[in-house]
């Protein structure tokens, strides 16, 4: 009979089952422990890319229109508005002299009338001036012929005086006074005998006294001749010459006040012809202006081709509110109305964005699909570049600088026609072989191009020498193989020691500038994967949760909302960083996590260095080059 089981014995039968299931227990939780921690190591694990080789395009790609490069630009050249009264219908294949737009002319006929009746007025008052002139001219010569006959009578005066009537005036006073002197001389013999025949009592006193009389007459008459010749000599002969001589003077003055007044005259009248000929040219071009009015009021076709309305080549910026062109519809001066494009041969016109402008240049190749035609495509080069940006897309949005280029297609097809929607690939580069990884994971270090390669457990940084991009992949010259896993959205904030470069936080991926999905980042914002962005929220703004206090999938739609932000988003962002004052851009390293002493990008300490795309403290910056943000 056996004896009763102790309690240990118990314990020691039962061990192995103990043990087996403790040992099965723990196998389960650490197998669940393990797969949990797995899981949310994965969920939190940082975004990798394995680096590539392979051909590797490198190109800039814009949409555009067709366009026509041999195309004749048909304008409204009547002055201010009118309204069209005919148009031909857009599409219509026209010949050279097909009437294609009729305006309004009504107002401009009654216009043609009243210039006519201004041009004869002044017609018949050039008339009048022009007889007026010969007037003038007449009476001129006339006058001054007056004058001169008066001048030279008033000289000739003064010489009659001078050797005709002052000598004859003298030679009668002097004559005079011989008469009376006889006379006297007479008178005094007859005295002298009367006063002896007195004396013998031969002749009465009446006699005597009447001899005495004749002879006191005789000599007052010999001294009034003999006065009158003083008199002639020393006063009357000198006035009557200076009054002479004065006559002279005054017709010559008169003379040549006569000439003067003369000219002026005849000038008026010339003037006044000139001005009344100048007034009837003027009218006369006035009503043959009116005329060539009226004539382009009606629009002919100068060549053969399709009609296109100008209103239907007319996209973006102020033109976007243009109406279609229509009967009825007034039109200004100067303003296209329609096109008469060649189908000979064709371009696409793109708009290059600023960004990529350093990539491209005249004579690339370009591969140009047309969206009305699937599955063709056609082949062109760049030919022209504009020097300055479009200015409606600068008017509309002045922070959007895009650049008109042209392509000229190789070869044409029937099927292209004016205004078609094209999407142009502009190959800047072609690689059979290359080495290659996201632009994202490129950032700047102290001066040069860095990615984050895995080694280990955890990640180092490794200085590359990168090519262009291709807004998606840039082009690794030295520093990596392909098998390499690198990180996708390097940590910017481990550069802040390094020495900051001049290029630090400006923004700019050498070569071409902001990578697409490159995440613009303030001082000191953590970018990590999982980190918020700068771009959530206005910078500083109170309550702004930080990247510590975010989830993962919170942070997974902040890169995502990042990586598509377009280049004109990310340059608001850098201008809203670039505006902020010192303690704004404190406050918000302060919220970021950066210390207030640290040196921000662009060298500038206690967080007034200037965000950008891209941008992290301590001199990085997202590497490959301008252009990443998509060209447009």
């Amino acid at each position: 009979m056996k004896s009763p089981e102790t309690p240990m014995q118990k314990l020691r039968r039962k061990w192995p089952w103990v043990v087996g299931a403790v040992v099965v227990v723990g196998g389960v939780g650490g197998w669940a422990f393990t797969r949990t921690v797995s899981e949310a190591l994965a969920k939190d694990a940082p975004a990798t890319f394995r680096v590539q080789r392979g051909p590797l395009t490198i190109s800039v790609v814009q949409p555009g229109t067709i366009k026509s490069m041999e195309q004749v630009s048909l304008k409204c050249e009547v002055e201010g508005q009118a309204t069209i009264i005919f148009l031909i219908p857009e599409g219509t294949q026209v010949n050279k002299g097909d009437l294609l737009v009729e305006l309004d002319a009504s107002k401009l006929q009654d216009e043609l009338l009243q210039q006519e009746i201004a041009v004869h007025n002044a017609d018949a008052a050039f008339v009048r001036a022009r007889e007026n002139l010969a007037v003038t001219r007449n009476q001129a010569a006339s006058n001054i012929s007056r004058a001169e006959l008066d001048y030279q009578f008033a000289q000739e005066d003064v010489k009659q005086y001078e050797e005709g009537l002052y000598p004859q005036e003298v030679k009668e006073a002097e004559s005079k006074i011989t008469l009376a002197r006889e006379e006297l001389e007479r008178a005094a013999e007859k005295l002298k005998w009367s006063e002896r025949l007195y004396e013998e009592k031969y002749i009465s006193q009446t006699e005597l006294e009447a001899d005495r009389l004749t002879y006191n007459r005789a000599q007052l008459n010999h001294e009034l001749a003999v006065a009158t010749l003083e008199l002639l000599r020393t006063y009357t002969s000198q006035r009557k010459l200076a009054e002479l001589k004065s006559n002279v003077d005054q017709t010559n003055m008169a003379l040549e006040r006569v000439k003067l007044q003369a000219n002026a005259d005849i000038v008026q009248a010339e003037a006044e012809l000139k001005a009344k000929e100048t007034e009837l040219r003027q009218q006369r071009s006035m009503m043959e202006r009116v005329q060539r009015q009226i004539e382009r009021t009606k629009i002919y076709a100068p060549r053969s081709g399709l009609v296109v309305y100008a209103t239907s080549m007319q996209t973006g910026g102020r033109r976007m509110r243009s109406e279609p062109l229509e009967e009825g519809q007034a039109v200004r001066e100067r303003q296209e109305l329609i096109y008469l494009p060649s189908a000979e041969s064709m371009m696409a016109e793109v708009l290059i964005h600023e960004s990529s402008l350093e990539k491209v240049r005249i004579g690339l190749p370009v591969r140009v699909t047309v969206d009305a035609l699937p599955g063709q495509v056609f082949t062109g080069r760049v030919a022209k570049i504009a020097p300055l940006p479009d200015a409606q897309s600068a008017w509309m949005n002045p922070d959007l600088k895009v650049y008109p280029t042209e392509i000229h297609l190789s070869a044409t097809d029937s099927s292209l026609r004016t205004g078609m929607s094209c999407q142009a690939e502009i190959i800047v580069q072609q690689h059979a072989d290359a080495v290659y990884v996201p632009v994202q994971a490129v950032l700047r270090r102290g001066g040069s191009p860095t990615v984050y390669v895995r080694a280990g457990g955890g990640f180092e940084p490794r200085p590359v020498r990168i090519g262009l991009d291709n807004n998606s992949m840039v082009h690794v010259l030295e520093g990596l193989t392909a098998g390499q896993e690198v990180l996708l959205t390097p940590p910017l904030s481990a550069g802040t020691a390094t020495e900051p470069t001049s290029s630090a936080g400006t923004g700019d991926l050498a070569p071409g500038g902001p990578a697409a999905g490159a995440t613009p980042a303030a001082p000191g914002a953590d970018v990590r994967p999982g980190a918020a962005a700068a771009g959530s929220g206005p910078p500083g703004e109170p309550g702004q949760r930080g990247p510590q206090e975010m989830s993962a999938e919170e942070r997974a739609k902040m890169r995502e909302r990042f990586q598509n932000m377009t280049p004109e988003e990310r340059e608001k962002m850098r201008e809203r960083f670039r505006n902020m004052t010192p303690e704004e851009r404190e406050q918000l390293m302060r919220q970021r996590g950066a210390p207030g002493g640290e040196r921000a990008p662009g060298g500038e300490r206690g967080g007034e260095g200037r965000g950008s795309a891209g941008g992290g403290p301590g001199g990085e910056d997202r590497e490959p080059g301008r252009g990443g943000g998509g060209g447009a």
